[in-house]
């Protein structure tokens, strides 16, 4: 299928036609595609709750894939799909000004790895500052104590303590 998700379309045929707008979801298996603002189908929707609301929502339906044709975002024009290979990529390409389809999708995938790796490497820089700069207490199996654990610990402690008084007060009621 030539169409993908994101590419701006024009409804050639059917009840929409001449309506533009963007591809949301594609089913290349079905051969159909999802527009927004195409095919706009009515749904009831009951109210399953006390507190819901019954309403009619409007959703976008899918229609043939060659039922839309691809506007170029470099001439503007609804055009064909063609395929040329630059480097080790193929890529789809414009029939009548010849400018890439993909090109604007790629540079935006090759910006996010950079980001991503980018916050990969800020994330080991932290962790190496925060497991050098905490002196934090280890427990007898060599993990950091967690805030649960330790409100837990002292939970105990203060417990015993309580106990320990309270024996003592009994011992020395006793000794009198």
């Amino acid at each position: 299928m030539r169409i993908k998700k994101n590419d701006t379309v024009k409804v050639i045929t059917g009840k929409d036609a001449g309506k533009t707008g963007k591809v949301l979801v594609a089913l290349p298996k079905e051969n159909r595609i999802v527009v927004e603002g195409v095919n706009v189908q009515k749904k009831h929707k009951k109210a399953r709750k006390a507190q819901d609301v019954s309403k009619i929502e409007e959703q976008n339906g899918a229609i043939q894939a060659s039922n839309a044709m691809v506007v170029c975002p470099k001439c503007g024009k609804t055009t064909r799909v063609a395929y040329a290979v630059e480097g080790d990529k193929k890529i789809r390409v414009c029939k009548k000004c010849g400018g890439a389809l993909d090109a604007a999708k790629e540079v935006k995938e090759v910006k996010k790895a950079a980001k991503k790796s980018a916050a990969k490497a800020a994330e080991k820089t932290e962790e190496k500052k925060t497991k050098s700069a905490s002196g934090a207490k280890k427990t007898s199996s060599g993990a950091k104590k967690s805030a649960a654990e330790k409100t837990a610990s002292g939970a105990k402690k203060s417990t015993a303590a309580k106990k320990t008084t309270a024996k003592k007060a009994e011992d020395a009621d006793k000794a009198e």
